[in-house]
C-alpha cells in the first residue's frame, strides 16, 4: 500500500471555534462569513478564480482524532456507514464544503456560507461549475427520508434533545 502526503495550500478562517456550535452543512450556514488565506506560493493559482459564483473548499479535519466506520449523524439517530454520511471521523479525514465567493484581495478570498471550524487546513480549491456539477435524479439515500423541518432545526447544530 503506498502512503499519500499532502501539504496545505492555505488556512480557513472562520467565526465557528467549537465543533458542536459549527452548522453541519453550508446551506446550514447561510450568510455566515469566513475567509481562505491562501499561501504565498499558490497565489499564482487564483488566477480566474475570480469569475466564479461558488467554490469547494477541500481540507483536513484536523480536530478529529478517531476514525470510525459507523456513525450517527447530527439529522438521525441511526446509525449509519462512515462513507454514507459527510461526517469528520473519516479514515483520511477530507472534508468538503461549497462556498459562496464573495472577493478575492491578493491571496485572501472572502467566502460565505461557511460550516468550516476556524483554523482548518486548506489542502484544495475547486471552482463550482453548474453544467458539470448539477444533476438530475439524484438520491440522497437516508438523508430523503428527513423532513426539512427536522433538518433545519438539527442542522444548525445548536438542537438539543
Amino acid at each position: 500500500m503506498i502512503d499519500y502526503m499532502f501539504k496545505p495550500i492555505g488556512i480557513i478562517r472562520t467565526p465557528h471555534v467549537e465543533t458542536s456550535q459549527t452548522p453541519i452543512q453550508p446551506v446550514f450556514a447561510k450568510g455566515i462569513p469566513g475567509t481562505v488565506e491562501v499561501f504565498p506560493e499558490y497565489v499564482d493559482g487564483l488566477m480566474d478564480l475570480d469569475k466564479f459564483s461558488h467554490l469547494y473548499l477541500l481540507y483536513y479535519f484536523n480536530r478529529a482524532k478517531e476514525t470510525k466506520l459507523k456513525v450517527k449523524p447530527y439529522l438521525e439517530d441511526e446509525l449509519h456507514g462512515i462513507f454514507a454520511t459527510r461526517a469528520p471521523h473519516r479514515p483520511n479525514k477530507i472534508g468538503i464544503s461549497v462556498v459562496k465567493l464573495l472577493k478575492i484581495e491578493k491571496n485572501i478570498l472572502h467566502i460565505e456560507d461557511v460550516d468550516i471550524l476556524n483554523g482548518t487546513p486548506l489542502l484544495d480549491i475547486k471552482p463550482y461549475i453548474a453544467r458539470f456539477d448539477t444533476r438530475d435524479e439524484v438520491r440522497s439515500g437516508w438523508q430523503d427520508e428527513i423532513q426539512d423541518d427536522t433538518a433545519d432545526v438539527r442542522g444548525k447544530k445548536d438542537y438539543k434533545e
